[in-house]
């Protein structure tokens, strides 16, 4: 006699979801999967084969970084050592060879205890992105001339960054468990493959993918480690515990949030407590130097600054940026309370460092790479995605034509001032577009691609499916006999409390 199923298990994989498969609900990955055979057909078998989206998606990232890192070929045979301008011609610029010497690594001198020859006197980056920087530097060879040296120290960051852009490609697969596939948008992503080795972002972006990872596995105390650790290499990450508060004041899970904080606040002070107690000025060089920084590079104030007369002071420009960041948290929390449905944890992190890299007075291009894993989660849509990393790529090759017209000289090789903010809208206006759908998609749920498919908040851990504790505004207070939407691009969406069902109707 065959074994019969029980009625047990009948009913666990009737109700078990399929994952999504973006071929079969984005045009864009539908026309880009021709490339490799077409779209994933109804007789396919996922899960049959090695090759998971986790692994499929690793190897794609990892091969993107190769890429990125021969696209640098030009400067490492050369460029980085002889004449300034052709680093910039060739677009290869990287601040990590520069700063093996430049930051006393060559000399062996111990960041924050020890002075640096020069105008900048201690390491100007965050504790842990200087400790990852240090051990780089014990790794490489202290033999044999000073281009060696520093050759050997890119290729060894290199090889530690390469391990940070897995680690990410990897916790973007994983944090929605139906939508792995939407990890290639990270995988693929050009921009992140073009300024993954000019400076340490990496590191940050792959503590704050795995925190997001552990806060969707419902998993408060990692979450907050990871993001304490991200914060003690990076600043931005703990913008994220803002739109986690407000999230968790409209679910009520004020014990998982107070456990979340209080992971970070410990995490970052066990790194950053022994470097303040024995190297305090060589330590606060980072938040000082923060401060003190005029405008700079790739902000909206470089623009107006060189077109005014009179530009503002460095004093005006950060209080100004302080209150327009402060207004985009306020409307940030204003949108979470009040929209019709609680917004995904991705959607306002993203939102939230978006406004930050919006109203900054400094954007340099590898900035992108802390966007990228949070793009992918807030808004998996190739197309809209496609739009803002071309403006990103705009914006990369804009800066470094703009350096190389400055530094040509009579030749005047590259691109000129008003090019260059040209290039600055690009990379403003592709950012502000990839908000606006974003803002779209909280405000009409139905238009959302992950809540399209059936999914509430499935990055958001003990927030999806979470009954509303605290609403404000007309959210609060429902039509009694509310219809449902129908998207002409897809499924209706039944919206329901924890342990509803959340499939399409």
């Amino acid at each position: 006699m065959c074994d019969m199923p029980s009625a047990d298990s009948t009913q666990a994989s009737v109700h078990e979801p399929d994952p999504v498969r973006p071929t079969q609900e984005d045009e864009v990955a539908a026309a880009g999967s021709e490339l490799i055979g077409g779209p994933v057909g109804r007789r396919a078998l996922p899960g049959t084969s090695w090759w998971t989206p986790v692994r499929v998606v690793a190897l794609v990232a990892i091969g993107m970084f190769t890429l990125g890192l021969v696209q640098k070929a030009p400067c490492y045979n050369g460029a980085w050592f002889f004449g300034a301008g052709s680093q910039y011609t060739h677009a290869c610029y990287s601040d990590i060879p520069h700063l093996y010497a430049g930051r006393g690594f060559a000399e062996g001198l111990v960041p924050y205890f020890d002075k640096l020859p020069g105008d900048m006197q201690y390491l100007e980056y965050p504790v842990l992105t200087g400790v990852f920087m240090e051990v780089a530097a014990w790794l490489t060879p202290g033999s044999g001339s000073i281009q060696h040296q520093e050759q050997w120290y890119w290729m060894v960051n290199a090889g530690m960054l390469m391990a940070c852009a897995a680690v990410i490609a990897v916790c973007v697969t994983r944090t929605h468990g139906r939508r792995p596939w939407d990890a290639l948008l990270v995988a693929l992503a050009p921009a992140a493959a073009l300024t993954a080795t000019i400076n340490w972002d990496l590191l940050a972006v792959a503590l704050t993918a795995a925190a997001m990872l552990m806060w969707a596995r419902g998993r408060s105390l990692a979450f907050g480690v990871l993001l304490g650790l991200a914060t003690a290499a990076k600043l931005y990450p703990f913008l994220l515990l803002g739109p986690l508060l407000v999230l968790c004041w409209r679910a009520g899970r004020w014990r998982e949030y107070g456990t979340a904080l209080g992971g970070a606040a410990v995490a970052w002070l066990v790194v950053n407590v022994p470097v303040m107690l024995f190297a305090f000025e060589g330590w606060s060089k980072f938040y000082t130097f923060s401060q003190e920084r005029g405008v700079d590079f790739g902000s909206f104030w470089l623009i107006m600054a060189q077109n005014s007369k009179d530009p503002l002071s460095t004093e005006t420009v950060n209080t100004l940026a302080m209150v327009l960041m402060l207004v985009c948290c306020a409307g940030i929390a204003a949108l979470a309370l009040m929209a019709p449905r609680r917004p995904r944890f991705a959607q306002l992190a993203f939102l939230i460092v978006a406004a930050f890299i919006l109203t900054n007075k400094v954007y340099s291009p590898q900035y992108v790479l802390w966007l990228v894993p949070l793009a992918a989660l807030a808004r998996p849509k190739w197309r809209d995605f496609l739009i803002w990393q071309a403006c990103e790529v705009a914006y990369y090759l804009g800066i470094w034509m703009y350096l190389a017209y400055t530094t040509s000289g009579d030749a005047h090789k590259g691109l000129p001032q008003d090019g260059y903010h040209w290039a600055i809208a690009a990379h403003l206006l592709g950012t502000l577009y990839l908000c606006v759908v974003v803002v779209r998609d909280i405000l009409m749920p139905e238009r959302d691609p992950v809540r399209r498919s059936g999914d509430d908040d499935p990055s958001g851990g003990v927030l999806d499916r979470a009954e509303d504790v605290a609403v404000f505004g007309p959210a609060a207070h429902p039509p009694r006999h509310a219809a449902h939407f129908e998207s002409t691009e897809g499924p209706r969406v039944r919206w329901g409390g924890q342990g509803a069902a959340g499939g399409s109707l």
